[in-house]
C-alpha cells in the first residue's frame, strides 16, 4: 500500500485529531466525471514575475495550452504571494483567479485556513511542481568579511551583539510559512541562530527586497531569481548560498487550482497539465534557455533585464564575493529533469512538518491526510500517461524517499517525529 494512502473513512477522518481545522477539505472528485468546461470560458491563472514562472509563460506564448484543448487561458500577473492568496480565495467568479503559480505550502495553508482572510478554509488542489531549485540566500555587503556561506554560525556574534542592544538583525522572506520562509529559518537555525528569538523575520514582496537592502531595512533575504543577481549588480550584497546547495533538487514553486474548479473541469485541468508538462520539457533544454530568458524579460512577464536572469538559467553562478564564478554548475534550476514536475507528497510533508516546527501550523493536524486531499499526483500521472510520457519518467510512488540537507540532517517521510526530535532549535 502506498505510504500516503488514506487510512481513514471520511467520517473517521472528521472525528480524528485536527478535524476542526480540516473539516472543509473535500475529497477528490472523480476525474471521469462530466467536464463542465466550455472552451469559450476564460481560465485565469496567476503568476509572479520570476524565472520559476517560465513553464506557465512558455506554455502560453507557444500556444501549448490551446494545443491540449484549453484555448482561453489568461495569465494574470500578481504583485505578491499575499495578493495571489487573496485572488485564489476570491476565485474568478468573484473577480479573482482560478489557479496560480504558488509557493508549495500555500494550497495547504489555504485548505487548512492558516493563512487566509478570516481563516476561511478553501478547497485547493496542487496539480504539479513548476520547478526545482532556483532560490538563494543573500546578505548585505556589510557582512561580506565574515565569509557567510552555508554556515551561518559565523554570523552569531553580530546577531547577538545586535540583539543585546535591542536592534535585531532583520531577514526577509516573501510569505509566512512559504518556501523561502521555511528555508531561511532552517538555514539560520542550522548555524545556531534562533529565527524566532535572535533575529527579526519579516515579509517583503520580491520586487521590494533589493530596495529594502539599499536603505538597510533588512540584512539578508531568501527568494528566487532574479533578485539575487539584481542585488549583486547594484553592489549591495552577495549570494551566501544557492538553495540547491542547501538541499539538492529541492521542490520549488507549484501549480495549484481551486478544488471546486478542478472537480467541475477535470479534463480542462488535465489539458492545462499537459500544456505545462510540454512547456517544462522545452524549458529544460539548455539550447532554449537564451530564448526563454528573452521571453521572460518582456514587460508582460518578468519585466527584468536579460542579464539579470540569463547567467543562472545557463548554470553560471556569480556569487558576488571572492568565490570564482561557478561555470556549468549543477545547482541549476530544473523544470523537467529529475522528476522536477512531479508533485511528490513526501516533499509536501516536509513543508507542513516545518510549518509545525515553527508553530505556524497546529501540531495535532493530521498532515498526511491533508496531503492526500490536496495533492493531485493522480491527475499528473493521468495527464502524463495520456501524453505518452515514457514510463521511466513517471514516478511510480508518491515519495522521493529520504532527503538529506547540507548539514547532514535527514528527513525521512516515514518518521517525521525522528526528524523533529533531531532539530535543536524549534518553536514546539
Amino acid at each position: 500500500m502506498n505510504h500516503f494512502a488514506s487510512k481513514f473513512s471520511r467520517r473517521q477522518f472528521l472525528l480524528s485529531s485536527g478535524a476542526a481545522a480540516l473539516g472543509t477539505i473535500v475529497l477528490h472528485g472523480c476525474t471521469d466525471s462530466p467536464n463542465q468546461y466550455d472552451a469559450s470560458d476564460t481560465i485565469k491563472i496567476g503568476f509572479l514575475g520570476q524565472t520559476d514562472a517560465a513553464p506557465l509563460i512558455i506554455a502560453q506564448v507557444k500556444g501549448l495550452f490551446a494545443k491540449h484543448g484549453v484555448p482561453n487561458v489568461t495569465l494574470v500577473k500578481q504583485p505578491s504571494w499575499g495578493v495571489t492568496r487573496d485572488n485564489l480565495q476570491l476565485g474568478s467568479k468573484g473577480g479573482g483567479i482560478d489557479g496560480a503559480m504558488v509557493l508549495s505550502p500555500m494550497p495547504y495553508q489555504m485548505a487548512l485556513g492558516t493563512a487566509t482572510v478570516n481563516r476561511q478554509r478553501i478547497p485547493m488542489y496542487l496539480l504539479a511542481r513548476l520547478n526545482t531549485g532556483g532560490q538563494g540566500f543573500s546578505i548585505s555587503n556589510e557582512y561580506k568579511g565574515l565569509g557567510t556561506k552555508l554556515d551561518t554560525s559565523v554570523l552569531r556574534e553580530k546577531v547577538q551583539a545586535a540583539k543585546s542592544k535591542g536592534n535585531h538583525l532583520r531577514f526577509a522572506m516573501t510569505f509566512k510559512g512559504g518556501t523561502s520562509d521555511l528555508m531561511l529559518r532552517y538555514w539560520l537555525a542550522a548555524g545556531g541562530i534562533d529565527p524566532v528569538q535572535d533575529v527579526g523575520i519579516i515579509t517583503v514582496p520580491g520586487p521590494q527586497l533589493v530596495s529594502n537592502m539599499r536603505v538597510k531595512n533588512i540584512d539578508g533575504f531568501c527568494v528566487g531569481d532574479p533578485f539575487h543577481v539584481r542585488l549583486i549588480n547594484q553592489e549591495l550584497g552577495y549570494t551566501a548560498a544557492t538553495t540547491n546547495e542547501f538541499w539538492s533538487d529541492h521542490p520549488e514553486k507549484a501549480l495549484a487550482f481551486h478544488g471546486k474548479w478542478v472537480d467541475k473541469n477535470p479534463q480542462a485541468a488535465k489539458g492545462i497539465l499537459k500544456g505545462l508538462i510540454e512547456a517544462q520539457q522545452w524549458c529544460d533544454r539548455l539550447v532554449n534557455r537564451t530564448e526563454m530568458a528573452q521571453i521572460l524579460s518582456e514587460p508582460d512577464w518578468a519585466k527584468v533585464p536579460v542579464e539579470d536572469i540569463s547567467d543562472r538559467l545557463q548554470g553560471r553562478i556569480i556569487y558576488g564575493d571572492d568565490r570564482p564564478v561557478a561555470e556549468n554548475s549543477q545547482n541549476i534550476m530544473h523544470y523537467w529533469e529529475n522528476n522536477a514536475s512531479f508533485p511528490y507528497k513526501s516533499h509536501d510533508l516536509w513543508f507542513l512538518t516545518e510549518n509545525q516546527r515553527w508553530g505556524m501550523m497546529d501540531s495535532n493536524i493530521d498532515v498526511k491526510t491533508a496531503i492526500n486531499n490536496v495533492n493531485r499526483a493522480d491527475l499528473w500521472r493521468e495527464a502524463a500517461k495520456e501524453m505518452n510520457i515514457p514510463v521511466a519518467q513517471i514516478p511510480p510512488t508518491d515519495s522521493r524517499g529520504v532527503e538529506t540537507f547540507f548539514d547532514g540532517v535527514k528527513f525521512d517521510p516515514e518518521n517525521t517525529n525522528a526528524y523533529l526530535n533531531s532539530l535543536k532549535i524549534k518553536a514546539i
